[in-house]
């Protein structure tokens, strides 16, 4: 199954959009943004969780990141509610499940040999650093390797233009973000090839996951 699997193309989705597709795991399912792959695939995705709902133990062969946007994620670890960040490394394994249920934002097999720890950051709790721009702050969140961050902006923020070598990849979990190309609401998925080129604002304030410089494939 490829959906949207060339990097090389623009892709701009709201995932309110699509459908949700039923997973393997009973009350588990999949807005499916970018897939490479069958069950087993490189893949970005909502994914919603039924109260009650679960996956059998699982490795994650090149390792993944959730996002938890609404509800508790939990697996043998702990549990996780809105604002958590998780990253997986490649070989890692769990057993997810989710009590009350919940939706995430997941990027499955994109890690590499630099990403070998664990790692949960709680963002609602988590400190914020100046970003480059008055009214722009900035949250690190994977530590190793190529890392993604949380960025917020508030109302009537404006950045410079620039490039992105390797790409930029964005998802708005709140607010609205915008550029010359486009207006994008929370729930908006922006993939953004190799040197592509902007002038990202936003007039109403947003926060946005963003990952840089990982798409030169």
């Amino acid at each position: 199954m490829n959906i949207h699997a060339d990097d090389s193309q623009r892709v701009v989705i709201n995932h309110h959009d699509l459908p949700w597709i039923a997973s393997p795991a009973s009350g588990v399912a999949r807005r499916m943004l970018e897939r490479q792959g069958d069950e087993v695939a490189k893949a970005t995705s909502i994914v919603r969780y039924l109260p009650g709902a679960k996956f059998p133990t699982h490795t994650h062969e090149w390792g993944e990141e959730i996002l938890v946007l609404e509800g508790t994620f939990s697996d043998e670890t702990g549990h996780f509610p809105a604002g958590s960040y998780v990253m997986n490394p490649p070989g890692s394994a769990h057993a997810p499940f989710s009590e009350s249920g919940c939706t995430l934002f997941v990027k499955l097999r994109h890690l590499g040999s630099d990403q070998v720890e664990r790692e949960v950051i709680h963002t609602h709790t988590a400190g914020w650093l100046q970003g480059m721009v008055p009214g722009l702050t900035v949250m690190p969140l994977m530590q190793q390797g190529s890392g993604s961050t949380l960025v917020r902006w508030a109302p009537q923020t404006y950045f410079n233009p620039h490039r992105h070598f390797g790409g930029e990849e964005i998802f708005v979990v709140d607010g609205v973000f915008e550029d010359e190309h486009g207006r994008y609401p929370a729930g908006t998925w922006i993939r953004s090839p190799h040197m592509s080129q902007h002038k990202p604002f936003s007039q109403e304030g947003c926060t946005i996951f963003v990952k840089t410089g990982h798409l030169l494939s």
